[in-house]
């Protein structure tokens, strides 16, 4: 059984078939998913699908690219559901992009809403799903400040040095299709020195899709490329690779 730890379903690329996309997933391997939100509306909707489908487990939080000047206010609303909503595993989807933002103070702003969302992980003990692209140093230094905080940094672009410091302190690192990427050199090699007790896998919904479908709308049926993937690269069985990156999985969110 697979364990898609990170997936959009409240993307409009599904409205057409999501619930017979979402109820085809027992019957293809996969066993559990879990919905990150990126805003208050994306959020509800995890929310929705959680208590709708009993395998789909939510997060809450205000991704990087999602943050305004009403930020305060929709921090409150996370809480809310965090605290009282009982299928929201993690504060997530959270972190820094400095992909498409240049200006320093838009930045600045990104790692005060990432610390304020870190601290209240910390004040409700749930894990964290951190979105870090091209700001590896600055998430870093925020994932330190907040020592003690379990999480994963999905999507895991960072460097091989920067892997052995977030392993040291206790983070979980997962991978998207693009691990299946000719030219995913960096992965494989993070991929290949770090434990499998601390790798999941995702497919990042409806990004993303790995090989050989990569270029078509991503959803948790292809998840299993990545399991495959991550046991060619260890030498490891397939299946081995799945049993234990969904125990990984259901380890952090407290799945049982």
């Amino acid at each position: 059984m697979l364990f898609d730890t990170h997936a959009h379903y409240d993307d409009e690329r599904f409205d057409e078939d999501r619930d017979a996309l979402l109820s085809s997933m027992p019957d293809n391997n996969v066993g559990l998913i879990l919905n990150p939100g990126c805003d208050v509306e994306t959020s509800r909707k995890a929310v929705r699908y959680a208590q709708t489908y009993l395998f789909v487990y939510a997060a809450v939080g205000l991704h990087p690219e999602n943050i305004d000047e009403n930020w305060k206010s929709d921090l409150a609303v996370i809480k809310e559901l965090a605290e009282t909503e009982p299928r929201v595993r993690a504060i997530g989807e959270i972190g820094l992009d400095y992909y498409w933002e240049k200006d320093e103070r838009a930045r600045a702003r990104q790692q005060v809403v990432f610390a304020h969302q870190m601290e209240l992980a910390r004040e409700l003990d749930k894990p964290v799903i951190i979105h870090d692209r091209d700001a590896h140093a600055d998430s870093l230094e925020i994932a330190r400040r907040y020592a003690g905080t379990r999480g994963v940094f999905h999507c895991f672009a960072g460097s091989v040095e920067m892997a052995r410091e977030l392993l040291k302190l206790g983070y979980y690192l997962s991978f998207t299709g693009v691990i299946t990427f000719k030219n995913a050199r960096r992965a494989v090699e993070v991929i290949r020195e770090a434990p499998i007790d601390r790798l999941m896998v995702e497919t990042d919904a409806p990004y993303m899709a790995p090989e050989p479908f990569r270029g078509r709308r991503n959803s948790s049926l292809y998840v299993y490329r990545m399991a495959e993937t991550i046991a060619e690269i260890k030498g490891m069985d397939v299946g081995e690779v799945e049993r234990l990156t969904t125990e990984n999985g259901k380890r952090l969110f407290g799945i049982e």
